[in-house]
């Protein structure tokens, strides 16, 4: 599906000027249209801060030239455009991400937002400021330029690369405070500019209560992006999500990739797509594990998305259409900004 024929348009992404028009923003501008191929849209390229090294050093990617060889042998099998998940001060380093886009010429998405309270700790500033004061920060991230220090510091230097998503975490099936403030401080940041969202699942859990929290806010479902939910193996539960309008994002078939078409994850696709759903469904590797990566001695490397999971969903049987959805339409359709600007400008007309 996703042949040697597009290589030469998956490595050079068309980038554009940013206008209210339909785009999606990378780290080196904003994109009209992403080229044919899969989209990798839960990946970690960089993880890197001094609490990761320490507490978790199984997930510490702070190699450019490692991601850089990832990301290559991804676009050779067919992989067209990346997100980066890692948010505000939890590792995330916005120069090496452009380092990587550039050295690869294959777009990739920053986030903006926080992460699970684990890789901060509770004297962390991200602890102790309100929701507006981060929804601010958000919209700058966003707007302006992510911070090259990454608040890492008292000096805010913003660079020209800039966040396309925002990404916020919960802990589990009911939400703390802590959560319930990030919420609102995501929502505010995509009402203001637009942006989608990108939520993380603590193993799969807790995707209805971040989708009433956002929804609630104004955020439309269809602009919510909900992770790891394929962790939870009860379909019904998926299916309760779907309900929604959000969107289903399974990122477990890469490290299920010996199992063949037995993968939880890829039966849990299939039918998500069979009870019609196909629409609300996207993939990625959620590739944060040294272990996964060819670049540092693991298996199989990142590339297995793209050049092995297309033939599992054909041999689950997706057809190619239904396939072609869940590899790369339907989070080509998710990852684009609304055109919030415009709509507010027709209610202050509508006003007058």
């Amino acid at each position: 599906m996703f042949s040697s024929q597009v290589l030469t348009e998956t490595r050079t992404p068309v980038v554009t000027d940013s206008s209210p028009a339909a785009r999606i923003r990378t780290v080196l501008g904003d994109i009209a249209e992403v080229p044919k191929g899969v989209v990798y849209s839960h990946e970690h390229l960089i993880i890197d801060s001094p609490l990761i090294a320490e507490r978790f050093p199984h997930i510490h990617l702070d190699s450019v030239d490692a991601a850089v060889a990832e990301v290559n042998e991804s676009a050779a099998a067919g992989a067209a455009l990346f997100v980066d998940c890692m948010p505000c001060s939890a590792g995330r380093d916005i120069t090496r991400l452009a380092q990587i886009s550039e050295r690869t010429r294959t777009p990739v998405i920053a986030a903006t937002g926080l992460h699970h309270d684990r890789y901060y700790g509770p004297l962390h500033w991200s602890n102790r400021v309100s929701d507006d004061e981060l929804a601010d920060l958000f919209v700058a991230d966003l707007e302006e330029g992510v911070d090259a220090f990454d608040y890492t510091g008292p000096i805010v230097r913003r660079t020209k690369w800039r966040a396309g998503i925002v990404k916020v975490a919960t802990s589990g099936e009911l939400l703390d405070r802590r959560d319930v403030r990030n919420l609102r401080a995501a929502a505010q940041a995509s009402l203001r500019t637009g942006a989608p969202i990108l939520t993380h699942c603590e193993n799969g859990e807790g995707a209805l209560a971040q989708i009433e929290s956002l929804t609630k806010a104004g955020v439309p479902a269809s602009s919510i992006i909900l992770s790891h939910v394929d962790k939870h193996r009860d379909l019904t539960y998926l299916k309760d999500i779907a309900a929604t309008g959000a969107i289903l994002e399974c990122d477990q078939t890469l490290r299920e990739h010996g199992a063949g078409l037995d993968s939880p994850a890829l039966k849990l696709i299939t039918a998500l797509v069979d009870a019609g759903y196909g629409r609300q469904v996207i993939v990625g590797t959620d590739g944060a594990r040294r272990s996964l990566w060819r670049s540092l001695n693991g298996n199989p490397g990142l590339s297995w998305l793209a050049s092995t999971l297309p033939s599992r969903l054909h041999a689950a049987g997706l057809t190619t259409s239904q396939a072609g959805r869940v590899l790369r339409d339907n989070a080509v359709q998710a990852l684009t900004w609304r055109n919030v600007k415009g709509a507010q400008e027709t209610l202050d007309r509508g006003a007058k």
